[in-house]
């Protein structure tokens, strides 16, 4: 066995505990080895909290082995003065001679002046560990910062047949196309990004509240787009309770740039289906997922085309079928 990959999985694992609490700081893991033994281990568990780095080598019970251990990040140590010291400092503090690197940190007051810091102070440093696996642990923070956008994903349900809603006049409702484990599902990823996103017609036709009342988490900030000022007072995306911005100008590109100056480093776009296909058509996505609903509507309001572009599918457990797209970093 490649003990390298055994730790630096143990790192990934470890990083995965920071989910909820770590954004919008990145999801890292840190695991201290001594003679072939964990002897720390640690994640980033909140946002302004001590680093992955600093509760590893907190948790080593006898300090003086940190002179003759590797410590295992998941992600490039910090080398600047945030909320925290920087940890490339706390592990030359320590003398641990040895340091394992998943990724480079791509936020510019780092990207590689952490490595720097702890070559120069002769410690021995190697990148590259499970390097992709640890860039897609943290594929939000990293598209935030590479691209200057947020990290999209885009979501919708549909029939079988290709159509997102069936033809209906205002006083109609809309199709319900998911069940309530599905929905509770949704409600996940909406706790898991820090905007959602609906069109101009989504909001006059089915008044969303765009919040995740079904999972536990703060609710996203609500977007909409209203360049003909259509848009009521009485809509739900208006009634205060939750954060909300809605653009009267400006295209996709713009929009998602005032998002990247808001901090917002991951956004959920809902719909409809012309808002999912300006996405889709300008490049501007990075995830999709799909649920196909089991019955046929015959026509109606078509789904967004999509390029087969790592397309994966599979069955959430009440056997409804999920398409899920990603693209390339």
């Amino acid at each position: 066995m490649n003990y390298e990959l055994k730790y630096m999985q143990r790192c990934i694992q470890l990083a995965k505990c920071g989910v909820m609490g770590a954004p919008p700081n990145p999801m890292v893991g840190a695991v201290v080895v001594h003679e072939g033994k964990i002897i720390g281990e640690g994640f980033h568990r909140r946002c302004g909290g001590p680093h992955a780095e600093v509760n590893a080598i907190r948790s080593v019970r006898d300090e003086s082995l940190l002179k003759d251990s590797t410590i295992y990040v998941s992600l490039e140590p910090c080398s600047h003065y945030g909320k925290t010291p920087p940890c490339a400092d706390l592990i030359i503090e320590k003398q641990i001679p040895r340091v394992v690197v998943g990724c480079l940190d791509p936020f510019a007051k780092v990207n590689g002046q952490g490595i720097k810091k702890l070559r120069d102070a002769g410690i021995e440093v190697e990148v590259g560990v499970l390097e992709k696996e640890c860039l897609e642990l943290n594929k939000r923070f990293i598209t935030f910062h590479r691209q200057h956008r947020p990290f999209v994903t885009l979501k919708w349900a549909q029939s079988e047949d290709g159509f997102m809603d069936a033809e209906r006049s205002k006083s109609d409702k809309p199709v319900k196309f998911s069940t309530t484990f599905t929905q509770t599902l949704v409600h996940r990823m909406r706790a898991m990004h820090q905007a959602i996103m609906v069109g101009t017609r989504t909001v006059l036709t089915d008044n969303p509240t765009l919040t995740n009342r079904l999972w536990e988490g703060p609710d996203p900030l609500r977007v909409s787009i209203d360049r003909k000022g259509v848009l009521s007072e009485s809509v739900h995306l208006k009634d205060g309770t939750v954060p909300t911005v809605i653009y009267h100008t400006g295209n996709l590109r713009e929009i998602l740039g005032d998002l990247y100056k808001r901090g917002i480093q991951s956004l959920m776009v809902e719909g409809g289906a012309r808002l999912l296909q300006h996405f889709i058509d300008e490049g501007l996505w990075d995830e999709a997922r799909v649920e196909i609903a089991p019955f046929c509507l015959g026509r109606g309001v078509s789904v967004p085309q999509m390029k087969e572009e790592n397309l994966r599918t599979e069955l959430s457990e009440d056997s409804r079928k999920i398409l899920n797209y990603s693209r390339e970093m």
